[in-house]
């Protein structure tokens, strides 16, 4: 509550009708600031409100999150789990009670000794309907797990679980509930944990637990109460990436022709000691969180996510770069998720030796864009790093000089009697030629990059050496165009431009593909040569600028996506 709610703010003092709160959101801290109208039907508040008139701040709190969310509309239903991130930024598990693991009730038990968060929630169909059950529970509806304990009844042990209805009212009715008589043959010490009234918290065994709810929902900030671990020093590596259509999207690994274009990650565990108590138990979580591409809530499609987690072999220890395709498809994963989930969030505990792994995470489906968050919880010092890259590579291409003779009577035809070309006559000779589409302004941009006399026209040797480019460039771009369609996929633009000397990581790629491609993901002949000859200039300009001295304080991938977006 330190976190979120600042303790300085006062009615009194300074008072400006605004308050701060703080909410974590997508790997940082947020500040969001409201104004003091809270809405009302009669004087009363209309959602959250507390028992004592007097007391604001869950109202004030609410309206705040209700901004982070997009509206009050935008908070109704909605899973347990995001509401505990943004609220604490801590990591979390959600156990599915259906198929609990044995170790459930030591997860919780340790969990609410550490004062973590905990929620549940009941099952139901595909509406909300919040039909109250004749046991007393609510249909399709969220609790608060507020207390674990174990209490002997009849000289037997009995572990509970007490549940708070955030309505403040309606209760289970079955064993163990308020009025049970089970409570008359417990220990007069365990006599005190029965506390009777209708204020929405009751207790019910662990049995009836897993029986009448669907999940169990645990965030905390101890990472060794989720991984049951005794004293470890858990340490977190954080990265973002993006899924991109046609480039860096491409789906889970039953998908082997595209699954290897995914981001990928390095991490690597380093050997450490740690508690021989805990051999058998967990020493990573890995986190895996899809931004939404809408600003309200209720209105986010996730999508269905998850990864894949490989152990690299020694050969391939030095490599700088993505693992190939053909590792993927000789390599099985060491870890993975349960299930792709259509989630916010999805999280895993694993059990790994020290060595190099490559976590891949992805869509199920191929060309399903979105933004992520990947988070790496360890006993080590795990580092992580992005195998996709920063910037390009460039590897210098031989050009065919041959044919200079046709080249230079095209110069001549189209030429003026200052044997000179303008955008204008450029325009109609490339596409009279080459059959394609240039723009005026197109063709007034290759001339400004061609024009190294800074005449505004283009002479002799100025077009030649364009020429020889743009006949290069329109070969390579009809190999890789097998469709036959006149555009290229943003997967076969990265084989384009490999082709034509420019390695491009998965950032620049994706960065080129806004800049230079269509919605549809596809680039044209004309963009791909200008695409092409602008990167040639913008790296041979940050070549001399570094060379002579200028000060330039940037790395030429920093240079490049600079000057190759504007």
């Amino acid at each position: 509550m330190m976190q979120i709610i600042q303790s300085d703010q006062r009615f009194s003092v300074d008072y400006a009708g605004i308050f701060h709160f703080r909410f974590w959101r997508f790997g940082k801290w947020v500040d969001v600031v409201i104004d003091d109208k809270l809405p009302t039907i009669n004087g009363e508040l209309i959602f959250v409100r507390s028992k004592t008139p007097d007391e604001f701040w869950p109202a004030l709190l609410e309206k705040a999150y209700a901004k982070v969310c997009g509206s009050y509309m935008d908070m109704n239903s909605g899973n347990i789990s995001e509401a505990l991130k943004d609220f604490t930024g801590g990591p979390h598990v959600t156990f599915n009670l259906s198929e609990a693991p044995e170790k459930l009730w030591e997860v919780m038990r340790r969990a609410g000794q550490s004062e973590s968060l905990m929620g549940c929630s009941t099952p139901g169909g595909k509406v909300i309907n919040n039909i109250v059950l004749p046991n007393g529970l609510v249909n399709m509806h969220a609790y608060t797990v507020t207390g674990i304990t174990e209490v002997v009844c009849r000289g037997r042990p009995v572990k509970l679980v007490r549940i708070f209805n955030p309505w403040g009212r309606g209760e289970w009715n079955g064993d163990w509930s308020d009025r049970s008589p089970l409570w008359n043959f417990v220990r007069p010490e365990d006599q005190n944990y029965n506390i009777v009234g209708d204020n929405g918290e009751f207790w019910m065994s662990m049995e009836d637990f897993c029986r009448n709810y669907s999940e169990v929902d645990i965030c905390c900030l101890d990472m060794n109460v989720l991984a049951g671990s005794h004293s470890s020093s858990w340490r977190t590596e954080v990265d973002s990436g993006q899924w991109v259509m046609e480039t860096t999207a491409g789906g889970c690994s039953n998908f082997p022709d595209t699954f290897p274009k995914n981001p990928q990650y390095r991490v690597t565990l380093p050997k450490t000691s740690e508690d021989p108590r805990d051999t058998n138990t967990p020493n990573l979580l890995v986190s895996l969180l899809q931004k939404p591409l809408r600003a309200h809530r209720h209105l986010a499609d996730h999508l269905h996510i998850g990864f894949n987690i490989y152990e690299v072999p020694a050969h391939l220890k030095d490599l700088r770069e993505k693992l190939p395709a053909s590792f993927f498809k000789t390599s099985r994963p060491v870890g993975q998720v349960k299930n792709f989930l259509n989630s916010r969030e999805i999280t895993e505990f694993f059990r790994l030796k020290e060595g190099d792994y490559v976590i891949v995470p992805s869509t199920f489906q191929p060309n399903e864009a979105s933004s992520f968050i990947l988070s790496i919880y360890s006993k080590t010092e795990a580092q992580i790093k992005d195998m996709s890259g920063y910037g390009l590579t460039r590897t210098k291409l031989q050009i065919d000089s041959k044919n200079i003779g046709e080249s230079f009577q095209l110069f001549q035809h189209y030429a003026d009697k200052y044997r000179e070309v303008d955008s204008e006559q450029l325009q109609r000779l490339l596409n009279e030629n080459l059959h394609t589409n240039f723009s005026m302004d197109l063709c007034k941009s290759v001339v400004a990059l061609m024009d190294l006399s800074v005449t505004g026209r283009l002479n002799e040797s100025e077009f030649l050496r364009l020429w020889k480019r743009v006949v290069m460039l329109k070969d390579i771009f009809n190999n890789m165009d097998d469709t036959n369609t006149g555009s290229l996929s943003m997967n076969k633009l990265q084989d384009a431009l490999q082709a034509a000397g420019f390695g491009l990581s998965d950032s620049m790629l994706n960065l080129m593909a806004m800049r230079y491609g269509y919605a549809d993901g596809q680039i044209t002949l004309e963009n791909y040569i200008f695409l092409v000859l602008r990167m040639e200039s913008m790296s041979k300009t940050f070549k001399r600028l570094a060379a002579g001295g200028t000060g330039l304080m940037l790395q030429e991938n920093e240079w490049m996506h600079l000057t190759m977006y504007s």
